[in-house]
């Protein structure tokens, strides 16, 4: 029986699709249909394709990839590993060049020139309009990567330096204590030099050893700063200071400029943190509110030594050698080129003791903030102190 309305259509021919020729010279074989239980299989077990590696590949991340040739790394990456592109033999990382509008290759731009880095963590990057912050003001230059108890007492070890400015602050105690018992100061040195000698043997030590140096920081790290794993304590120098100052100057200059080391940087280094951000910085790491605090304790300082305790205390023995003995007055050669007489070029009492205060008080935020060959402050502020009280004294006193 026909149907002459609705003929029945030719059966259509399916052909499978071939690859075009460019397909063939992308791929080294072609693999025909297959049926859904053979796609499965296959799918299941993927043979890996070995590829042939890249001259700038890391050995390590050469291996064996499966059919799929997505670009894409989805490998889970370890917390140490780096992120960073890998480096050829000559050292530079290699850059794809761009191909221009003419067919010709672009030359591959100059590498970057690389920051060198000292393996630390880098302080945080100032966020301030004004280009710095308090931040600036940290002498450490691993902000919790070095000594463990930095990283559990951030606050009170790390930021503000408690337990090592209350040891900085004692040491002033301590010599007001051995001036009020009498002890002369030059039988006080043979002492500090017995403790900076070993001191200073251990720390050379624990710089050759490393298991010795970790144990070190475990134990002290509480009075250390960060930047002292690496680098020498900063009671080595604080002992040296203090032993010039009581060895070469005399007694009273060499206790001044003890006590200006204990109370002095102590009070810059605490103002300076707190409110150094309001004010101007004088250079990295020392700013005005700093500097202003050293100056003022040095002042009430030298007025409560040589205007009450020397006068009310005293004397012990060793004080009639004092430079300063409440007068000042000006060089005679001096005087004469002026036309003052010996007693208007000679000032006495309260005068003379706020005259030497404020001297005592910028000698102490000079040597606070200057900055001599690098070297620890522990060391200048006594040194440099003792030198300018002495020689002021010495022309003046």
């Amino acid at each position: 029986m026909s149907v002459r309305g609705n003929p029945i259509p030719a059966t259509p021919r399916v052909i499978s699709p071939s690859p075009t020729p460019s397909e063939v010279e992308d791929r080294e074989s072609y693999f025909g249909p297959v049926t859904r239980s053979a796609a499965r299989k296959r799918l299941a077990t993927p043979a890996p394709v070995e590829e042939e590696p890249d001259e700038d590949e890391s050995p390590d991340l050469r291996r064996a990839r499966t059919r799929s040739r997505s670009p894409m790394d989805t490998r889970k990456l370890g917390r140490l590993t780096s992120r960073k592109p890998t480096k050829s033999a000559n050292g530079h990382i290699p850059v794809a060049s761009a191909p221009l509008t003419n067919g010709a290759i672009a030359p591959a731009p100059a590498p970057a020139p690389e920051k060198s880095v000292n393996g630390h963590l880098s302080p945080p990057t100032p966020g301030t309009y004004t280009g710095w912050s308090w931040r600036d003001f940290s002498r450490s230059p691993s902000p919790l990567g070095l000594i463990p108890i930095h990283r559990h007492w951030r606050t009170f070890v790390h930021k503000h330096e408690v337990p090592r400015k209350a040891l900085h602050v004692s040491i002033g105690f301590f010599v007001l204590w051995l001036y009020l018992s009498g002890t002369q100061t030059l039988s006080v040195c043979p002492y500090l030099m017995g403790a900076l000698v070993p001191i200073a043997a251990v720390d050379v030590l624990r710089h050759h050893y490393a298991p010795f140096n970790r144990f070190y920081v475990r134990v002290l790290g509480a009075l250390m700063r960060e930047s002292e794993f690496d680098g020498y304590n900063g009671v080595i120098y604080y002992l040296l200071g203090a032993w010039i100052a009581l060895f070469f100057f005399p007694k009273d200059v060499g206790v001044m400029s003890t006590l200006l080391l204990s109370w002095c940087d102590t009070a810059a280094s605490t103002f300076g943190r707190l409110y150094g951000r309001y004010t101007p910085r004088i250079r990295r790491g020392k700013s005005l509110a700093g500097s202003l605090a050293a100056f003022l304790i040095g002042v009430g300082t030298a007025a409560w030594f040589w205007g009450w305790l020397a006068p009310t205390k005293g004397p012990f023995p060793g004080d009639e050698a004092f430079m300063f003995t409440g007068s000042l007055h000006l060089p005679q050669i001096l005087a004469e080129a002026v036309g003052l007489t010996a007693a208007q070029a000679t000032v006495s009492g309260s005068v003379a003791l706020g005259i030497m205060s404020v001297w005592s008080g910028l000698v102490a935020a000079t040597s606070e903030v200057i900055d001599l060959f690098g070297w620890d402050d522990n060391l200048t502020i006594p040194a440099l102190s003792g030198l300018g009280i002495w020689g002021f004294l010495k022309v003046f006193g």
